[in-house]
């Protein structure tokens, strides 16, 4: 009796008393407070995804209103301070009566798991969301308002108001929406893909590239380039975000330098550009201006990563057996043949990026696991409004087709630089960004003369924003890139710090691999199949075996195909190991 009264009180101290239907927050440091956690939650990072007014008019399919269970039967998270009835991650921006809706961070970087009746909250971990079925029904859902004059009409009567709206009113709400279904459902009708990303998993570089080189950079008014979308089909599970900061790499394959505020701004750039911001370059005779259609949050962003800095790994909440662990820490440090597991997911120095930021090493390695993302990071687009656009030391100048990483590249880099250098205020006439731009954006020709030393300091470290990969097994990085390019082989994948690993189930970069339990065997012997949920099993540290939130099963393919999206195959490490061995690892794992 004495043990379990010992216990309660322990839970009460790591997680507070929670109130009725609250869950209990995870111990993630004293820095972590409610307050950050409530800023986290709602702060605006520029995106624009549907007026609030046409989200809370639509319906779902039986009749019932689209956000009634705040988006909740998608996974997201309730956020009961919401005044708009939001979920966690959601925004709404802008004056009262015209807010439009946006995602930030936390929707896709919080998460709860569930042991029995309670459930605990884990701030900056990776969301259990089906992020394709909302994407789809809400398009399914505006499809339906324009299918009939009355349905619009409904529609409108919500939106504008019974009483007050005339004929005019209506007649510019229809254009309005018109334009916004147009471009919407372009995207949703080619870029998902016929099989589901499913829970907790999303192909975000894919519809980032789709996003910004099949909505933004084609003629106005609609901006697009249908051709430039392809289905994102090679679906990671989210990536869990404490530490991410201190990396001296990111992205799954790490393509991008990370570890200082002006390349975590790059990265935060290209992610808001994926969830609807909206971003229309405009070019002139001489230069480009990334600012005046662009409607990134910049300070919105820096704020959301200086919240980030403040979230720790989450503590283990539950009784760990403080000797097995101490005997686990040894196993993880043991050398073997293949290296031990610290010599790849241990804390080491990494980059130096200036005498203020000092990183962790993040080892890009292969470890044979699913390629299917590298061929994503192959795809080339029309240039559209971007055609020989480039950021001289930066960039190349982009021909009529080119890589969508380089896109991305210089969208991003060109609005981090007209930004720093001009803010946000009327974009400035050619003659003065001429005067004071030493990184003015011009349209085709070679590149200037010079050094990138010319450079201000914050701009030099965007060289390595976004680099290419391998374009096949055994080919080193295309050639051409201005600056660093990744020198990992094809198919490599980053190994992180393994703080707070507990809570970031299911595994590998694709979500393959439901506990780590699963993971420290053979590929052969994993599970070719396992539902996804927030249901956690604590004895094999990931997924239960059964889930009751989502009706979807996630199907993996073994080593004969690893491009599948989908593959558990790889990081076979620790695999021959005693099963005691294993099970101490497994307790070590928890205590980090």
């Amino acid at each position: 009796m004495r043990r379990i009264l010992i216990g309660c009180l322990a839970l009460l101290i790591l997680f507070g008393n929670a109130h009725a239907n609250e869950p209990m927050f995870a111990d993630q440091g004293a820095m972590w407070t409610p307050a950050a956690r409530a800023d986290f939650y709602t702060r605006d990072q520029g995106s624009k995804m549907i007026p609030l007014s046409w989200m809370k008019a639509l319906k779902q399919s039986d009749g019932s209103p689209f956000l009634a269970d705040r988006l909740g039967r998608y996974g997201y998270l309730p956020n009961m301070a919401s005044q708009e009835g939001l979920p966690v991650g959601f925004t709404a921006s802008g004056p009262t009566g015209s807010k439009v809706v946006g995602m930030n961070c936390a929707a896709c970087h919080t998460r709860e798991i569930t042991v029995g009746e309670t459930a605990y909250r884990i701030d900056g971990g990776p969301a259990i969301v089906d992020f394709q079925s909302l994407l789809a029904d809400l398009d399914t859902a505006m499809g339906n308002v324009l299918v009939t004059e009355a349905a619009f009409s409904v529609f409108a009567s919500q939106v504008l108001g019974p009483s007050t709206s005339t004929k005019a009113d209506v007649d510019a709400l229809r254009k309005t929406v018109d334009l916004w279904y147009l471009r919407y459902n372009a995207l949703m009708s080619k870029a998902l893909p016929a099989a589901k990303w499913g829970p907790g998993r999303a192909d975000a570089v894919g519809m980032i590239f789709n996003r910004l080189t099949g909505l933004d950079l084609g003629k106005p008014p609609s901006y697009l380039i249908r051709d430039n979308i392809r289905p994102a089909d090679a679906p990671t599970r989210y990536p869990f975000i404490w530490n991410s900061p201190i990396q001296d790499k990111t992205q799954w394959p790490g393509f991008a330098d990370n570890g200082s505020d002006t390349l975590a701004l790059a990265r935060n750039l290209g992610q808001v550009l994926g969830v609807f911001a909206t971003f229309a370059p405009r070019n002139g005779v001489f230069f480009v201006d990334y600012l005046s259609g662009n409607s990134t949050n910049f300070d919105g962003l820096a704020e959301l990563e200086h919240l980030v800095k403040k979230i720790g790994p989450p503590k283990w909440p539950w009784v760990t057996k403080p000797l097995l662990a101490a005997r686990g820490k040894e196993v993880f440090e043991r050398a073997t043949s293949n290296g031990s597991c610290k010599s790849c997911h241990g804390i080491f120095p990494g980059t130096t990026r200036s005498l203020i930021y000092k990183t962790w090493k993040t080892p890009v390695m292969p470890v044979r696991t699913d390629t299917r993302q590298y061929q994503v990071l192959q795809w080339d687009a029309n240039t559209g409004a971007l055609e020989g656009a480039y950021i001289p030391f930066l960039t190349e100048p982009l021909k009529e087709k080119a890589l969508s990483i380089d896109i991305l590249k210089t969208a991003v880099i060109g609005s981090i630089a007209d930004y720093f250098l001009f803010g946000s205020g009327p974009p400035p006439s050619p003659e003065l960004r001429a005067a004071q731009s030493p990184i003015a954006n011009p349209m085709g020709g070679g590149l200037q003369e010079g050094s990138p030393q010319a450079l201000p300091l914050q701009l030099r470290e965007l060289s390595g924003a976004f680099n290419r990969v391998p374009s096949a097994p055994g080919v080193e990085a295309q050639a051409g890139q201005l600056a660093s390019e990744s020198d990992a082989p094809y198919g490599s994948y980053e190994a992180r710090v393994l703080q707070g690993i507990w809570a970031t189930a299911p595994y590998l970069h694709n979500g393959s691999v439901p506990t780590l339990a699963d993971l420290l065997k053979p590929a052969a012997d994993r599970p070719a199949s396992f539902k996804v949920g927030p249901a956690y099993d604590t004895e094999r540290v990931g997924l239960a075996l059964a889930q009751t939130k989502f009706d979807q099963t996630m199907v993996t393919t073994d080593c004969s195909d690893v491009v599948s999206g989908n593959s558990r195959c790889g990081h076979e490490y620790g695999t021959d190991m005693s099963k005691s061995d294993k099970e101490a690892l497994l307790e070590y794992l928890k205590t980090l």
